[in-house]
């Protein structure tokens, strides 16, 4: 029997407004444990929640971003549940009147476009953390009341690479909209696999699980092929799949039950009598429509309509929002825009992978960028020094101008000079002349090299190998 994967996400998107959703509190990450919470955000008895306006504004944003329908009137529930990270043993979330539903993102897939429908997003608060170590369970509640988006998609993927696919063009888009920074090594962007299987043709869908603690698009992927493979043995086996909670464990590459899976009414979900009704304007949705920035899908055409770029180079500039401010910064100050392509996809992106660092942190400015690649377009330099430069003033962002004259590094392009050049080169390697006569070409790469190696690697190396191939004529 053939089998196919079913699967749907919930992602949970933490966002980056200065404080809590419901409290005065930092969000900021990496404080000491337990010095980022209050009162209200640990449920004490006798507070209030107050919902910081912020977080409304960016969950509209990102609903019209995903072509979903934002509700006139949206409000929160209580979901109740008891766990030691959730100290009021409740989560301010929403259920029955989620503040988006419908929508979709599309995804580039082997046979084509293809959009996974969003089922509906909608707002809550963040747990707290657990830390297992030494045997002992500590518990963090800096996070707790941390606004979150909760995205949750139809199940309309079969095959792990559309799950990736779907949480690359959704992490681009968040970040582009600037509602989130995305970081899932800080626990950002966090994502629930619902997976199960059922055989080809049917419509019926098969018992699922919902798999947690996926912390990189690697665990995901990885996760869902091995889920996928231990339902479909079970089932050919005469076992049955049983709907619960399973945690995926990276270092043995394989997911454990952690608790049978919850529905609705297991947690007592009712309107929470300490937040009203929401109304949300159509002045706010249009605004917020009108507001919306050029996304990563549409300045990828652009970059191919309007600079003339490959669609490769157009996907490599567009990875983030800073990136491709960056390059568009650097075409703005009259560097071409194929060279500007070039140097940040080679040199920028080499640098910044060999130093560990993300790509959004260049320490050299756009405008000496542009600097650069204008030397050498004018032929003041030649690539090969231009590189040298590259790594010279990269870091300090000094002006590559000063530095090049500094060092004297400006290019040799004095006919008289590199002609005489050339004499001396043929001259000292009869040998390598008399190869290239009888048809090997690789003699006169040779004597370009050895012509450069004279002229200290200044050379303008499109008059030496036009010089030399007039004398060897």
């Amino acid at each position: 029997m053939e089998w196919e994967t079913v699967v749907g996400l919930e992602t949970h998107v933490e966002l980056n407004t200065k404080t809590k959703i419901f409290c005065g509190c930092t969000t900021a990450f990496g404080g000491e444990p337990n010095t980022h919470c209050c009162p209200v955000c640990t449920g004490m008895p006798g507070t209030l929640p107050v919902l910081n306006r912020k977080v409304v504004e960016y969950a509209i944003r990102t609903g019209v971003a995903l072509g979903g329908s934002i509700s006139p009137i949206t409000r929160f529930d209580r979901k109740n549940y008891f766990y030691p990270d959730l100290p009021k043993a409740y989560q301010i979330s929403q259920l029955y009147l989620p503040i988006c539903v419908g929508g979709g993102v599309t995804i580039e897939t082997d046979a084509g476009e293809k959009t996974i429908g969003i089922h509906e997003m909608h707002m809550e608060e963040d747990a707290g953390k657990l830390i297992h170590q030494d045997g002992r369970t500590l518990i963090d509640y800096n996070r707790c009341g941390v606004p979150l988006l909760e995205i949750v998609t139809e199940p309309d993927f079969r095959r792990a690479d559309e799950v990736i696919a779907y949480l690359e063009q959704l992490k681009s888009m968040l970040e582009y909209l600037g509602v989130s920074d995305c970081k899932m090594q800080e626990g950002s962007l966090r994502c629930d696999v619902n997976l199960s299987v059922r055989p080809v043709g049917s419509e019926t869908l098969g018992t699922r699980t919902e798999m947690k603690n996926l912390s990189s698009f690697r665990a995901i992927a990885r996760a869902v092929e091995v889920e996928a493979r231990r339902q479909i043995a079970l089932l050919e086996q005469g076992g049955t799949v049983e709907q619960e909670t399973r945690r995926w464990d990276e270092e043995q590459n394989c997911s454990y039950a952690m608790r049978s899976k919850e529905t609705a009414k297991d947690y007592r979900y009712f309107p929470d009598p300490d937040l009203p009704a929401l109304h949300i304007r159509r002045e706010e949705v249009e605004q917020a429509r009108a507001q919306l920035p050029e996304l990563a899908p549409a300045k990828r055409r652009r970059y191919q309509e309007e600079y003339g770029l490959s669609a490769y180079d157009a996907e490599m500039l567009t990875m983030s929002r800073s990136f491709a401010a960056y390059f568009e910064q650097v075409v703005a100050f009259d560097a071409p825009p194929k060279a500007a392509a070039n140097w940040m996809l080679g040199e920028v992106l080499r640098d910044r992978k060999e130093a560990a660092q993300p790509t959004e942190d260049i320490p050299l400015s756009p405008k000496h960028l542009a600097a650069l690649i204008e030397c050498v377009a004018e032929g003041k330099i030649n690539r090969n020094t231009a590189s040298e430069v590259f790594s010279a003033v990269f870091h300090s962002d000094e002006d590559p101008i000063a530095y090049i004259r500094t060092h004297g590094l400006e290019q040799i392009s004095d006919e008289d000079a590199i002609a005489r050049v050339v004499a001396q080169v043929l001259e000292e390697n009869p040998q390598s002349v008399s190869d290239w006569r009888s048809g090997k070409q690789k003699a006169f790469g040779f004597l370009v090299g050895q012509t450069m190696r004279k002229l200290g690697g200044k050379g303008n190396p499109q008059l030496v190998r036009q010089l030399l191939e007039n004398q060897l004529n």
